[in-house]
């Protein structure tokens, strides 16, 4: 397995040369550059913005341009963002954080609720309760997450008050604190429900369908027959089986952490990377719109080989190596 990972971090390097080139030349593409996002060009002096476009290099060839930026990005230099004046490396550390911890919040809520209801429908299909189950799952589906976090602010936050619809902690604590701690839970408990709830659906599904399969194989009517309870025919020999699935789901969440949360951290002002690239993509801020479209895409790519090693833990028949 070492060997196999090893390879495949070797492959990455030549892909994400590639996806940093697509990426370069989206942003070149879109209208304007950065220094556009900067100035009103109606009421500043077009021959201080032709200046400043060549002492920023804006001027330059593309394949410059290019290079400049790839050798100043796999050196840790990745710019200066034009919105904030400040490193863009700087600004991503600051809402990383933010991002990672509603992420981690709303996988641990999707997990739970998925492993539960999947279960119960899986051991007892056709019943009330998995038709229950089953519809829940339909409405999730059918639910944008825009549309529920609306509803949530509405009813959770104005109307009753229970929970704050902006910012990530009360800004008058001591970080560090349980108090301090405690208010970051309570800021982000409606986002990651609205994430991690929404997400479920599919989840359930999948556990459902396979623990209904697999009871059906040759194996468990085996293992039946020698006498072996069936709370440990379900929890050992169907449950190893019917988490393959969810193991391909684990590897792509760990790029949903950032991207799935865009719409979310927006409506709920929520200050993570998801709101920051909105916002890097509304003010032109090219450096750091480049910076988390290049994470994206490298937490892609490391989703995929944490998955495919995973599927070698889950399911020994599967050999990497």
């Amino acid at each position: 397995m070492l060997k196999y990972t090893i390879r495949r971090i070797i492959g990455m390097i030549p892909m994400l040369l590639l996806i940093s080139f697509v990426v370069f030349l989206l942003a070149k593409a879109m209208p304007g550059d950065s220094l556009s996002g900067e100035i009103d060009p109606n009421n500043t002096d077009p021959q201080y913005i032709e200046e400043m476009r060549e002492r920023l290099g804006y001027n330059d060839p593309i394949p410059v341009q290019y290079f400049r930026w790839v050798g100043g990005f796999f050196q840790g230099d990745f710019g200066t963002s034009t919105r904030y004046k400040v490193p863009v490396a700087d600004l991503v550390a600051e809402r990383l954080p933010n991002t990672i911890f509603l992420g981690v919040s709303s996988l641990v809520i999707t997990y739970i609720l998925a492993f539960a209801m999947g279960i119960y429908a899986g051991r007892k299909p056709y019943t009330l309760g998995d038709n229950l189950i089953g519809g829940l799952n339909y409405l999730g589906l059918a639910i944008p997450s825009f549309i529920a976090a609306v509803f949530a602010i509405y009813f959770f936050s104005f109307n009753l008050g229970w929970i704050p619809y902006s910012g990530s902690v009360d800004p008058t604590l001591q970080p560090g604190t349980f108090d301090y701690w405690l208010s970051r839970a309570h800021h982000v408990l409606m986002p990651a429900i609205v994430l991690g709830a929404l997400a479920t659906a599919s989840y359930t599904q999948f556990l459902r369908n396979d623990i209904i399969e697999n009871s059906r194989k040759d194996f468990v009517r085996t293992a039946r027959a020698k006498g072996t309870p069936t709370s440990k025919i379900y929890n050992v020999h169907i449950m190893r089986n019917s988490i393959i699935p969810l193991v391909t789901f684990l590897g792509f969440d760990i790029a949903t952490l950032i991207s799935g949360a865009i719409i979310t951290e927006t409506i709920f002002t929520y200050p993570g990377i998801g709101q920051l690239f909105l916002s890097s993509v509304t003010n032109r801020d090219y450096p750091t719109l480049m910076v988390i479209t290049m994470m994206l895409s490298a937490l892609t790519l490391v989703g995929n080989l944490i998955a495919d090693i995973l599927y070698g833990v889950v399911d020994p028949r599967i050999r990497l190596d």
